[in-house]
């Protein structure tokens, strides 16, 4: 009984290997476009142009106010409305109305008001006194925020901030759940729930969907947390990015 038990895990594992790859996609092709975007809309609220800071906090405001589920249907819906007088005439509906498009769009969307957010909230925290000693030094804007601002900023979001890339990642179960399933690409999610009408073995597959979603966190926790040791290289604190495999049950 344990081995055909271990020998059902072992082939739920070697079969949902492959859906794993789109939520990794997902999530690959949404923060190189994110990050960026999301520095860009934090800078913009930030800024003391009202209208500049009143785009950016709208922009902010509607991502973060509206649920992603119904994200994905309000942006599928946009693109199913210009199909016919835009995409088709011009050869590119099967690109654009395709999941694999759709899907990193709306998690660039979401993900950069998400972390607009936490970089907002870095900015507002930054020490004063360092920008000011920037500016009597005679420095520019662009050097005050290439030397000062940007460094101070990404150290004190970093960890706010990897905890969005994995809430990221968890969130593209939502991507086949909204947007239709084309060549049957599946990820982990859908494929478990295939699996699962297969033998209504709920406790097996979807068990076994849930530690490739753990696992693959736990990588981003790792390799973020090294990244942090490096942006704090200059603080000996001995705890910057230490990763610990064993939780702490009391403080």
């Amino acid at each position: 009984m344990d081995w055909l038990l271990n020998n059902a895990i072992v082939q739920d594992i070697i079969e949902l290997a492959r859906p794993s790859l789109f939520n990794l996609y997902f999530a690959l092709a949404s923060i190189p476009i994110g990050f960026p975007l999301a520095v860009l809309l934090a800078v913009m609220k930030n800024s003391s142009n009202g209208i500049i800071s009143r785009v950016a906090r709208t922009y902010i405001y509607a991502f973060r106010g509206s649920p992603l589920f119904i994200q994905f249907f309000m942006f599928y819906s946009i693109m199913l409305a210009f199909n016919l007088s835009h995409w088709k005439p011009m050869g590119i509906a099967h690109i654009v109305m395709h999941p694999l498009f759709i899907g990193p769009m709306v998690l660039i969307l979401n993900t950069s008001a998400y972390a607009a957010e936490i970089f907002y909230g870095a900015l507002k925290t930054l020490p004063k006194g360092e920008m000011e000693a920037a500016s009597a030094f005679g420095m520019n804007r662009w050097q005050i925020f290439k030397t000062v601002t940007w460094p101070n900023m990404i150290r004190l979001a970093w960890p706010a901030y990897t905890n969005e890339v994995v809430f990221l990642f968890h969130a593209t179960a939502l991507v086949y759940f909204t947007l239709p399933v084309i060549n049957g690409q599946k990820d982990l999610m859908n494929k478990a729930g295939e699996m699962f009408e297969r033998d209504y073995n709920i406790f097996l597959h979807f068990s076994v969907a849930g530690l490739y979603f753990l696992t693959i966190s736990m990588v981003i926790f790792f390799v973020s947390g090294r990244i942090y040791k490096r942006l704090m290289r200059h603080m000996d604190t001995g705890e910057a990015a230490s990763f610990k495999l064993k939780p702490n049950y009391m403080r």
